[in-house]
């Protein structure tokens, strides 16, 4: 009985070991048949990704590459310096904080700066409406059902709590998929891109934006300093040890010198390396890559279509001939 056993064993393995290997013939056979299902699917799918590339309008970005000028900082390096004789007398300086050109990143990519940006300079239209670019007239054109552009009105229709005209949240959400900040970790140097149907229109905002974002550095360094020099000078006024007052006459010195340098540069933060062009040639999309991949994705798909077909949906009854 063992005997039988044993003999019928390897024939029941090498039965399911057939049973379970794919025949490469029938599938073979399987695909031949159904040539003209993924011909036909495959072509089908090659026409629709190039009708999809030749649809998608031309997209520019225009780049700025920018140096840091992070030199200063004369109130948080003093204050290290002469923190200690301070706290002696009770009195405590104010510290440095983040380096400013990493404020600076974080401001320009800040819903604040984007907001005032947009608005300073009128640009919502172009922002949230535009539909194309015309390279004869140079001006772009709008989607009508969005903006009106020759009454100047918003004409969308939205469910509240949006309104026809766009809200400072919703540009901003806008700015953010087209503006590009990145930073080069061996230079230091920052390049900043900004992408849009008109590459005039990327060049003005990306030159704009460096300049608002120097203004907006400058400012606020100004008004820090001069409130720096307010407090010192209270703390002046209290104090009655000599060598304290010359660590705040120090101070104070660092402070001035900070707001006259600031007033005297332009580029207060981020000095322009490479300027902005009016690019040529588009940065997408890429037409090419979109036909060849939806050619591949259709003929996949037939492929597996047929197959699934065939497997799962063969009729009941049917006889595979070996």
């Amino acid at each position: 009985m063992s005997n039988e056993l044993d003999k019928q064993s390897p024939n029941r393995q090498q039965s399911g070991y057939y049973e379970d290997e794919i025949d490469l013939r029938e599938l073979f056979m399987v695909l031949w048949k159904g040539k003209l299902w993924i011909i036909g699917i495959t072509f089908i799918a090659a026409v629709i990704s190039v009708a999809v590339a030749l649809w998608l309008p031309n997209i520019y970005r225009a780049e700025v590459l920018l140096a840091a000028d992070e030199e200063g900082g004369g109130l948080a390096s003093l204050a290290g310096q002469y923190g200690g004789l301070a706290s002696l007398a009770g009195i405590s300086l104010p510290s440095g904080g983040s380096s400013e050109k990493a404020v600076g990143i974080a401001t320009l990519q800040s819903r604040q700066f984007i907001a005032d940006f947009v608005e300073s300079h009128d640009i919502l239209p172009e922002l949230m409406a535009a539909e194309s670019f015309d390279w004869t007239t140079k001006e772009v054109e709008y989607v009508k059902e969005i903006y009106d552009v020759d009454q100047q009105v918003w004409t969308r229709n939205v469910e509240a709590p949006l309104t026809p005209k766009p809200s400072a949240q919703e540009a901003y959400e806008k700015f953010r998929e087209i503006l590009a900040v990145s930073e080069d970790n061996e230079t230091g140097f920052v390049t900043i891109s900004i992408e849009h149907l008109s590459p005039i229109v990327a060049q003005q905002w990306v030159t704009w934006i460096v300049a608002d974002l120097n203004e907006k550095m400058m400012l606020d360094a100004t008004a820090e300093a001069q409130q720096s020099i307010d407090y010192l000078t209270d703390q002046l006024k209290n104090t009655q040890v000599v060598a304290l007052e010359e660590v705040f006459y120090s101070l104070i010195e660092e402070q001035t010198k900070t707001i006259m340098l600031a007033n005297s540069r332009p580029e207060y933060l981020f000095k322009t390396i490479d300027p902005a062009v009016v690019p040529e040639e588009r940065s997408s999309p890429s037409r090419a890559l979109i036909c060849i991949l939806g050619t591949l994705l259709g003929g996949m798909l037939s492929v597996l279509g047929v197959l699934i077909w065939h497997y799962v949906f063969k009729p009941e009854g049917a006889v595979q001939q070996s």
